[in-house]
């Protein structure tokens, strides 16, 4: 892996990489933030709307957490953001 052309042809991989996973975000309605802090907006749109049970719904569908897990998480959001 010293020669150029190796060097070239990852570059040019992990540039075919990062496509396909901007595509899967894409496609899957997710949104990458590399902020522990970050919170979907339609988790912060549901809170808004006092519709906690759909924003642990969302919660769930993107961290595959169980409910009670999703909940306390939800709440805790809520709780951050003043809402």
């Amino acid at each position: 892996m010293s020669t150029e052309q190796d060097l070239i042809n990852l570059r040019a991989r992990v540039v075919e990489l990062e496509n396909r996973l901007d595509f899967l975000y894409k496609k899957l309605g997710i949104e990458f933030s590399d902020n522990p802090n970050f919170v979907d907006a339609r988790i912060i749109e549901f809170l808004k709307k006092g519709n906690k049970l759909e924003a642990i719904k969302v919660y769930r569908e993107l961290t595959n957490t169980g409910l009670a897990e999703a909940k306390n998480a939800v709440e805790n959001i809520e709780t951050r953001l003043g809402l």
